[in-house]
C-alpha cells in the first residue's frame, strides 16, 4: 500500500515532507520498520507485549479513580 503526498502548488518541499512523515507515523509504518530491524524471539516478543499490557492496565486503574 503506497502512501502518496502530492506537493501543492507553491508549497515548500519541507512542508510536504513534514506531511509525509506525519502520515507515515499515523499509519504505523515507521514503528513497523524499527521493530523489524532485528529478529526478536517469539518468547521475548510475548514477554514484552505482556509487560506493555500490564503497564497500560496499571495506568488505566490508577487514573480511573480520578
Amino acid at each position: 500500500m503506497p502512501l502518496e503526498v502530492k506537493v501543492r502548488k507553491g508549497e515548500p518541499t519541507d512542508r510536504a515532507l513534514r506531511r509525509l512523515k506525519k502520515r507515515l507515523d499515523r499509519e504505523g509504518v515507521i514503528r513497523d520498520v524499527r521493530a523489524k530491524r532485528y529478529f526478536v524471539k517469539p518468547a521475548q516478543a510475548k514477554r514484552r507485549k505482556k509487560k506493555e499490557m500490564d503497564f497500560n492496565n496499571m495506568l488505566r486503574v490508577r487514573y480511573s479513580n480520578m
